[in-house]
């Protein structure tokens, strides 16, 4: 007896060693997850800003696929089911639902508190407004693969529609990964089609990143160049690659060239930009959500000194610079000043805290202040900016801070009066696909 006990015990001592790293191992994943989320709903930053996943808990099985999908680290697994830990990390690019393994995940935009104004577009990227089609970010779709996509099965749904009736195929709104992509799509098509942007150059929302700001991308086609492999990389190494896809295809952007009306003409309509008019059977729009930047408001706020991106921030060494905002894109502006030599910097923020930031933002700003680089004025507003200094009113007391340069990250006016205009449909969801 005892000698089968023995034998008992060898064969059970691997069995109970394994189970022992096994539950050890998902106790303290479980302890890592929980505590993420408790941060998240301390600081407040339980609302994503994107899509993002909601876990239907009676399909999830606790597979932790998700988990390990999610390079953001923004799902975890609690007590056997997925649960969006880390909301403010997500950038909705669906990693997630795509490695789940029960289908237990849906993406969806907003949420039950905070909606998302979303124009209603069909499967074939066209609006309800016939020959006006939204590919990209203004669709919800922020993410450059996706956009990328996006913008070339837009332009497969436009040639099938080809008029001779018309100059123009499509007028092509944007040079951002989507319209890059779409008139590159027109090219392969052999469309009749003209891009414009108004901006000097080409990128889209990646164009008003900061300097060496780093920009998460996944493999996507690109028409007449084939497959962009990248993950991690740079913004300026980004807008290099666009660059050598315009070199290397001959696309041609009309830069420079602001949207200003859209109207019906026929079975076209007329394009009116703030260089010419176009005349196109169809208009599709590869334009960004940021929209028209949101300004402050005051008094001498029309001086050069006033900016509202963040380009390089070594044109600011040895000034006095005040930055304007609570969210991340402010605090980020902030930092990326203050690493700069000489650089005196103060963050203005109208609220008492910066309640939706990402941790590592918070923890960053925490830092530059204990080390004195960083000077946050908590319930402060902008009231006046003169030449050389801005009025600030701060808890009911206006004072006085030297400065050279503003720069204002209040986020923009998103686009959504301008598409009703043209009697394009826009909902807002709550929590919903």
């Amino acid at each position: 007896m005892s000698t089968q006990l023995l034998y008992y015990g060898l064969y059970l001592a691997p069995l109970l060693l394994v189970l022992w790293f096994y539950v050890r191992r998902h106790r303290r994943a479980r302890t890592i997850h929980v505590t993420r989320l408790q941060d998240a709903v301390a600081q407040g930053l339980t609302e994503p800003a994107t899509l993002h996943p909601v876990i239907d808990p009676r399909k999830c099985l606790g597979s932790g696929a998700c988990v390990k999908a999610c390079p953001e680290q923004a799902l975890g697994i609690i007590d056997g089911k997925g649960y969006l830990v880390n909301a403010s990390a997500c950038i909705g690019h669906g990693a997630c639902m795509a490695a789940c393994p029960h289908d237990a995940i849906r993406l969806v935009f907003g949420t039950e508190r905070r909606g998302v104004d979303i124009p209603l577009v069909k499967p074939d990227f066209e609006t309800n407004v016939p020959g006006i089609f939204i590919a990209g970010e203004l669709g919800g779709m922020g993410l450059i693969r996706k956009a990328v996509e996006q913008g070339r099965q837009a332009i497969e749904s436009i040639a099938k529609r080809r008029n001779g009736a018309f100059p123009l195929d499509v007028l092509i709104v944007g040079a951002g990964p989507a319209g890059i992509s779409a008139s590159l799509g027109a090219m392969q098509h052999k469309l009749r089609f003209v891009t414009v942007e108004q901006e000097d150059s080409f990128g889209g929302t990646v164009y008003h990143y900061p300097r060496n700001k780093i920009v998460m991308t996944a493999p996507a086609e690109l028409p007449l160049f084939g497959k962009m492999k990248m993950g991690e990389v740079s913004k300026e190494k980004l807008l290099e690659f666009w660059q050598g896809v315009l070199k290397q295809t001959g696309l041609a952007i009309n830069f420079f060239e602001r949207l200003e009306t859209i109207r019906r003409d026929g079975g076209g309509f007329v394009v009116n930009t703030s260089k010419r008019e176009y005349r196109a059977r169809n208009v599709l729009l590869a334009i960004g959500r940021r929209g028209t930047p949101r300004k402050l408001g005051v008094p001498g706020e029309e001086q050069p000194k006033v900016v509202y991106r963040l380009v390089d921030p070594q044109q600011y060494r040895r000034r006095h610079v005040l930055v304007v905002g609570g969210g991340d894109s402010a605090i980020e502006a902030a930092l990326a000043v203050a690493g700069v030599a000489g650089a005196q910097v103060a963050l203005s923020y109208r609220g008492d805290a910066f309640g939706r930031v990402k941790p590592k933002n918070r923890d960053r700003l925490q830092a530059a202040q204990a080390q004195g680089r960083l000077r946050v004025l908590l319930e402060s507003n902008v009231k006046q900016i003169l030449a050389d200094k801005v009025a600030l009113e701060q808890k009911g007391r206006t004072s006085e801070l030297r400065n050279d340069a503003v720069i204002v990250c209040a986020g923009g006016i998103l686009p959504t009066p301008f598409l009703k205009d043209i009697g394009v449909l826009v909902e807002t969801r709550f929590g919903t696909a």
